[in-house]
């Protein structure tokens, strides 16, 4: 069915090149579609490309899939999916919209440029209850809980001892006595295992703590510039979101109804300002439509979030980051704490900490290609010579539709090599491409983030 709804995108990349745009932007692509592109299109060399822009979000799906066996699970809106031409694949043991009627580019771009509601109900949401909470998690993640403030949130990485990434996940400090965690569905097994597996022991040195997974609760991503415009008329007068910064979470209730409490968080996975909203699933439609109604919001899937969070530099577990790879390698040091580094005491902290100090042998770094579109999986060479070698590998990559189409990709490269300008080679279905390692995100993120105050 993926590779179904993949050929199938060709044909919407095609519509959309022809086609307007729902946007009132200019379309960047008319210009392109001559006779030879059509041509082209049809040649499998090409159609691989094209394949590009899902490339990614295909290995993860097809990754995640593979280790979760478990029957597949619907969200509290597949019905409304269904029947408002959702396109629906499996992922992660979910079966969740790829698509809309809208293409994949379209999507995207209409995110960048007003705001798209996405569902993100797979996700793992657990609380951590209890007066040890702090004490507890932080025995599994690299970040400094206890001098976040609460009602803030931070990106934070399971570790395990050999250094590498369990996960990553959001973890809000709540005012409300109770840690809220999200992470990926993809290691939702693995995730609940270790935390089980970790509350035993915790509870065996005597903590207390306890988790509970919030099996009947949906979360929706609202994205884009326009999120706080169509968010605020359904909270309370109270709530004013000029004063909510990125990062930042609160308890309200949806439409002043105290049947229907919300969590909002302002974060995503898209690199713009935007929101998630965490509210049962008996609730999750009636949101969903108030939402809509504003006229403004358009839905969006899976597609389109994957090429979004690659143009914003965001890791895919199971694609940029693994167990394989230690925080330092994935350029996430800015997650570890100043006094986790002190303190020693996270997972994994001696690997981890030499490599802060030393450096570690590897780096995730950006990557714009010059031909085809850089693929999973793909070889990266130092160059073209005989002498040449491999230096690394590439992770994630697709055409960019910010970019007017520009091939990106995130890779893997030795240390030494993978500095800003270098120019690499990536072997791209037995093709050297030339590439550039460039700075990331491709597009420059747009959170809310709080004034900086200046010093005088």
């Amino acid at each position: 069915h993926m590779a179904d709804d993949i050929n199938r995108a060709v044909g919407d990349l095609v519509s959309v090149i022809t086609e307007p745009q729902i946007s009132t932007s200019p379309n960047y692509y008319q210009p392109l579609m001559t006779t030879f592109l059509i041509r082209r299109l049809t040649n499998r060399g090409v159609i691989s490309q094209c394949r590009g822009m899902t490339l990614s979000f295909a290995n993860a799906a097809a990754s995640c899939n593979s280790t979760n066996a478990t029957p597949i699970r619907k969200t509290a809106l597949y019905d409304y999916h269904v029947g408002n031409s959702g396109r629906m694949v499996s992922f992660c043991g979910w079966t969740l919209p790829v698509q809309y009627s809208a293409s994949v580019i379209q999507s995207h771009l209409y995110t960048r440029q007003a705001a798209s509601i996405f569902d993100v109900s797979h996700m793992l949401q657990v609380l951590v209850k209890g007066s040890d909470r702090v004490r507890f998690f932080e025995r599994l993640i690299v970040s400094d809980l206890e001098n976040l403030p609460e009602n803030s949130a931070c990106l934070t990485l399971y570790t395990n001892e050999q250094g590498g990434i369990l996960d990553d996940l959001i973890v809000t400090k709540t005012s409300e006595g109770y840690l809220y965690v999200v992470s990926n569905a993809g290691r939702a097994q693995q995730d609940l295992a270790h935390l089980k597996t970790q509350l035993a022991k915790a509870k065996r040195d005597g903590l207390n703590v306890d988790i509970e997974v919030l099996e009947d609760q949906s979360l929706l991503a609202l994205q884009g510039p326009r999120s706080a415009e169509i968010l605020q008329p359904h909270l309370p007068s109270s709530l004013d979101l000029s004063k909510v910064y990125f990062m930042q979470s609160r308890l309200t209730n949806f439409d002043n109804d105290s049947s229907i409490p919300c969590r909002i968080n302002r974060s995503g996975y898209t690199g713009e300002d935007g929101f998630e909203i965490s509210v049962s699933n008996s609730n999750i439609l009636r949101v969903l439509n108030s939402l809509l109604s504003s006229g403004v919001a358009q839905m969006a899937g899976l597609g389109a979030r994957d090429s979004l969070r690659l143009e914003a530099g965001l890791c895919l577990y199971g694609n940029d980051i693994d167990e394989q790879t230690t925080p330092i390698e994935a350029d996430l040091a800015w997650t570890i704490g100043k006094r986790r580094r002190q303190l020693a005491d996270f997972p994994g902290a001696k690997i981890i900490l030499e490599q802060l100090k030393t450096g570690p042998p590897r780096k995730r770094v950006g990557i714009k290609s010059l031909g085809a579109c850089p693929r999973s999986g793909a070889e990266i060479r130092s160059g073209r010579g005989e002498n040449e070698h491999v230096i690394g590998k590439v992770t994630s990559g697709c055409p960019s539709p910010s970019l007017k189409m520009v091939n990106i990709g995130m890779a893997y490269i030795e240390t030494p090599l993978a500095k800003i300008g270098n120019k690499v080679v990536a072997n791209i279905r037995n093709r050297p491409i030339d590439a550039e390692i460039v700075k990331m995100p491709f597009v420059p993120a747009s959170y809310y983030k709080a004034p900086v105050s200046k010093k005088k």
